[in-house]
């Protein structure tokens, strides 16, 4: 330990109190408290965005209340910019104590009500300046009134044993009583941190949810789900210890030793939702409660097979963005955006091996597999943004372009997490045909978590082709410029030969090579809540953007007959190629009338399907999917 962190961990850590105070408002009630407030008068801040989410989301707007005070007086707190307050200066301990409005149903702020809690602490921690690497205590609390009394708790968070408390009340036999074993659960209590950033890495879920774990190379990693569902929990975690310990050994092969203690799996159920965020010791996941996996249910179903791809997904961020991480996250800086051209490796890297880990650990087949390739190599060719946008300048401008979608989306961006997947796929098979099967990309993710995971050092910008030359002894250069720093689409057909895999191009709707493709407006259609059709939005080269519409434009009529959103491709489709119709649309609240000329549909699905010939090729494909 240097003098300097030996001072910093001798210094009174900062406390934090945090509790539920009026679920039904979506009110928490959080204090902060510091020992040594700086003399000139201490000043605290909320992060701006959340690390795994390259948005700024100005989390400090939630923050309803403020008060500060210093040795029981009231003291004075001045809001100096959106997400800053200054207090005047005091010899003694200073607290700040304020509500926070919690009402946001997702993975990557705060939501309280009645029948949860749950928060990222960049939503609800305020930082005293100067404090940042300072230890930090947080009090944890359920709500006081009794409705909540079988409210447990769910966290990577460290707690010491000593302090865990029950709201006055022995924990032990409070959670025995309540069918729990402190084995299985947290106790509400004190828990710390080694400083700030550590802090507001462990998301915290509150409530009565289902809780089973299990062992992964030594480590217990928890499985916590919150809402109503019918999930086989024994089945979840067979499937999740596959890919926990498939992951593991893919970074560490000869110690199989996991970077952290424990690791929860903080889950939501709902009705319709999807999304995930990484941390260094747990992730926090939200799906369609009817994905996961029923007892009564054998097969992998679509969207199980979709759930354990996000959890797949968000347990690679162990190693590939928490800790092999960009040089500009190092440290992060949660005040303005952090800006790099990597997140096409961060996240689309992730995106490639999420799905593979699945076929490697036999959870799903290499029929679904390709499926799974096809799928997100159509979703790309799809979008005519892929040709006006690398994947390199797609990084840099996520904060702006890729987190902001708007109507015009498709046409001028490219997704860094769809296209990086397909880079990642392409520089796999790259390097396994032009090595012999000796490298893989396999191998270049251990090399950068040895020089830079393991000791922390971010990656230069331009680092992962670095390494990836030297770790497979090959020139990648003209790759990587085509790939990432260009738009030129990447030729997978012979890198699908490579491993005996055939690349085929299909339009929809046509069953046989000589029947005419269907007709298209070149729009994606939505339903008002009136079921009237409104152009969400209109494609590039299409026939509905050459004769004039627009994206937000409702189309009420089709030569002069009604339409809805559900009929209005049917009616269009009972037209021929080439035909022109009268749409009838209001544009806001005027009513406008435009000639289209309709298209054939030219958007293709892709299809792989693997081959028995040549034996050297599947052989190679075995090699890379090591199948089950």
């Amino acid at each position: 330990m240097t003098l300097s962190n030996f001072v910093i961990s001798m210094r009174a850590p900062v406390r934090y109190t945090i509790v539920p105070r009026v679920p039904a408002a979506h009110l928490f009630e959080v204090t902060v408290t510091v020992s040594d407030p700086d003399p000139a008068g201490q000043r605290f801040t909320l992060p701006a965005w959340i690390p795994g989410s390259y948005m700024i989301r100005e989390f400090a707007r939630n923050i309803v209340t403020l008060r500060a005070e210093s040795g029981g007086r009231p003291l004075a707190c001045e809001k100096t910019d959106k997400a800053t307050w200054q207090c005047a200066p005091a010899a003694i301990a200073v607290t700040l104590t304020y509500e926070v409005y919690a009402w946001d149903l997702s993975v990557r702020a705060a939501h309280l009500d009645t029948s949860h809690a749950f928060f990222n602490g960049t939503s609800v921690f305020l930082l005293p300046t100067g404090h940042e690497n300072v230890p930090c205590e947080v009090d944890i609390a359920r709500p006081a009134d009794i409705r909540f009394a079988n409210w447990k708790i769910a966290t990577s968070l460290n707690q010491t044993p000593a302090l865990a408390r029950l709201s006055g009340t022995n924990a032990t036999e409070s959670l025995a009583s309540a069918g729990v074993s402190q084995i299985d659960v947290k106790s509400f209590g004190i828990f710390t941190a080694e400083n700030y950033d550590a802090l507001i890495d462990h998301p915290v879920e509150m409530g009565t949810f289902s809780h089973a774990s299990f062992e992964a190379c030594g480590v217990t990693h928890h499985v916590a789900i919150t809402g109503k569902h019918r999930a086989d929990m024994a089945r979840l975690c067979a499937d999740l210890k596959k890919i926990c310990q498939y992951q593991i050994r893919l970074f560490e092969p000869e110690t199989t030793t996991a970077p952290m203690q424990e690791y929860w799996f903080l889950i939501m159920a709902v009705g319709d939702g999807y999304g995930g965020l990484e941390h260094r010791a747990s992730t926090a996941l939200i799906c369609n409660r009817d994905d996961l996996p029923a007892a009564h249910e054998k097969s992998v179903s679509t969207g199980y097979r979709r759930f354990l791809g996000l959890a797949s997904h968000e347990y690679f961020h162990t190693w590939n963005v928490k800790r092999i991480k960009p040089a500009a996250f190092v440290p992060y800086d949660l005040h303005q955006e952090n800006y790099t051209r990597q997140l096409w490796f961060f996240e689309g890297i992730t995106s490639y091996y999420d799905d593979l880990v699945l076929v490697r650990t036999g959870l799903i087949d290499p029929l679904s597999y390709l499926e799974l390739i096809a799928e997100n190599i159509g979703r790309v060719m799809s979008q005519s943004g892929r040709g006006k946008q690398s994947v390199a300048e797609s990084s840099f401008d996520a904060w702006v372009k890729y987190y902001r979608q708007d109507e015009n989306s498709p046409n001028a961006i490219v997704s860094y997490y769809q296209k990086g997947a397909m880079i990642g796929l392409a520089l796999d098979l790259t390097i396994r045909q032009r090595t012999q099967g000796s490298k893989s990309l396999d191998d270049v993710m251990r090399a950068l978590w040895l020089k830079h995971g393991r000791e922390g050092i971010g990656v230069p910008e331009g680092g992962v082709e670095e390494i990836a030359a030297h770790v497979t002894g090959l020139d990648l250069k003209d790759f990587f410029a085509r790939a990432v720093y260009g738009t030129a689409d990447i030729d997978l057909v012979p890198l699908m030969d490579s491993v005996a895999i055939n690349l085929a191009w299909r339009i929809p709707g046509k069953q046989k090579d000589d029947d005419p493709a269907p007709v298209t407006l070149g729009a994606k259609i939505t339903a008002e809540s009136n079921h009237d059709a409104k152009l969400a939005q209109v494609f590039d080269g299409g026939a509905g953007q050459a004769a004039g519409l627009s994206a937000g434009d409702v189309v009420v009529a089709v030569d002069g007959l009604r339409v809805s959103a559900m009929t209005l491709e049917k009616r269009l489709r009972s037209y021929p190629v080439g035909s022109n119709v009268a749409l009838t649309v209001f544009r806001r609240d005027e009513l406008m009338s435009f000639n289209v000329e309709l298209q054939a549909l030219s958007a293709q699905t892709c299809a792989l399907t693997a081959l028995d010939t040549p034996i050297d090729a599947k052989a190679r494909r075995n090699a890379w999917l090591q199948a089950q």
